[in-house]
């Protein structure tokens, strides 16, 4: 019985070292899929689907190497010290020998697309991003403001995966809208680390100190509103007009301006930005905001 309980336990601290929480934000392959109106083409949707398992596996792959890199600063942090590097629970071997096969299991999941030239062209994005975030790793995390560019990056990356798997079209609408969605959040997350380097004078990040809260909340203001006025030009512009056969896009921006005000009440007042995916995850408010969204659009792309 001993033994069952310690594999049991075992087995837990592996999955809270991969955070298969986080890996919702791989969804984000499916929007290329979702605006292309083919969300109901078996053939591209399978491709989708590989794409995101591909990059479940090396999202999960990098997250092992960032808590092996973070394990000493983790150990001081309130919530990071009960990750299973820092408590001790899940050894630094392990965790590389953890790493290296999830990053092969990503590698190769490419190659279950049918199209061999799509299955390369997935493969190259998936490298590409697993490359970025062993440099940010190791390097760029200590650099502010590139630290989150190069998280906003990832999110696009997501994008063009999706792209290039199902053959799909990316406009520049949806990288830029992904793009400055993810900053938003990203610069949100670092406002927790300015926070908590005010309350205990501890920082839990090298650059948490090359940053304030004025500057950050400024920061948050000018991305927020960026955001706000990119998507109501998405939605009046020609392009899409024609595109989708109707002048009511414009309507979807209630549901966008009520879920970025929600997020900004979340971080300035309640101060809750310490993990996004947990936000987006638990707060009820958020998720009516994202699902009257993909509603609305739903309606206009494939009803309408």
């Amino acid at each position: 019985m001993e033994k069952i309980l310690y594999f049991c336990s075992e087995i837990m601290n592996i999955i809270r070292l991969i955070r298969p929480e986080q890996w919702v934000k791989n969804v984000f392959v499916f929007i290329p899929l979702f605006f292309s109106g083919m969300l109901f083409d078996t053939s591209r949707l399978w491709c989708c689907i590989v794409a995101f398992m591909s990059f479940c596996f090396v999202a999960s792959s990098i997250y092992c190497l960032n808590d092996i890199i973070d394990a000493p600063r983790d150990k001081v942090h309130p919530e990071k010290c009960k990750r299973p590097i820092a408590s001790g629970e899940v050894s630094v071997t392990s965790a590389y020998i953890l790493m290296a096969v999830l990053y092969l299991m990503g590698v190769v999941s490419a190659f279950l697309l049918p199209d061999r030239s799509a299955s390369f062209k997935l493969l190259a994005v998936v490298m590409f991003y697993h490359g970025m975030n062993m440099v940010y790793c190791t390097l760029l995390k200590k650099i502010a403001i590139v630290d989150v560019f190069v998280i906003s990056v990832g999110f696009v990356l997501r994008i063009f995966a999706g792209g290039v798997a199902a053959h799909l079209f990316i406009t520049e609408w949806i990288v830029l809208m992904t793009f400055l969605l993810a900053l938003f959040m990203a610069l949100a997350k670092r406002r927790d680390d300015v926070i908590l380097y005010m309350d205990t004078g501890v920082a839990p990040r090298k650059n948490t100190s090359r940053y304030n809260l004025e500057f950050i909340d400024q920061l948050l203001t000018l991305t927020a509103t960026m955001t706000m006025v990119c998507y109501i030009m998405y939605c009046v512009s020609d392009q899409v007009i024609e595109r989708f056969h109707t002048h009511f896009v414009y309507i979807t921006a209630v549901f966008v301006l009520a879920g970025i005000s929600r997020y900004l009440q979340l971080v300035m007042v309640y101060k809750q930005s310490s993990n996004p995916t947990k936000i987006l995850l638990h707060d009820r408010f958020l998720q009516l905001c994202i699902v009257a969204w993909v509603i609305a659009f739903a309606i206009i792309i494939y009803v309408v």
